[in-house]
């Protein structure tokens, strides 16, 4: 038997500098963009490093919302529902309940092999 190449399942997601995904990668620099508001007054206050400290906390808070997946954690309850989904697609479901104080979420509750 020879070897045979298995391509990587990507899922649609292309890579940028190898860790960013096109959404990470934009809500990194939605993240910056916040700290930019922090980072101007405070140079003119002559707080360069703490300004730069605050943009960096905010990119990374960027990264991490178009990034990071939600785990799924047996002891937790809530992590059942919401396990496997990113946190942006969390976030967006949040506002958008907050805003019309309705949610449908649809589950299958078939099992396809008993």
């Amino acid at each position: 038997m020879g070897t045979y190449y298995i391509p990587r399942n990507y899922k649609g997601e292309t890579r940028i500098l190898y860790i960013f995904s096109v959404k990470s990668l934009i809500t990194t620099l939605i993240g910056a963009a916040i700290g930019l508001l922090f980072y101007f007054p405070l140079r003119i206050v002559g707080l360069n490093t703490a300004g730069i400290v605050i943009l960096a906390i905010w990119a990374l808070i960027g990264y991490g919302v178009g990034a990071l997946k939600i785990p799924t954690i047996v002891g937790i309850p809530v992590t059942k529902k919401i396990g496997g989904e990113p946190l942006s697609e969390i976030i967006i479901r949040y506002f958008k309940f907050k805003k019309s104080r309705k949610i449908y979420t649809y589950v299958n509750t078939k099992e396809e092999n008993k």
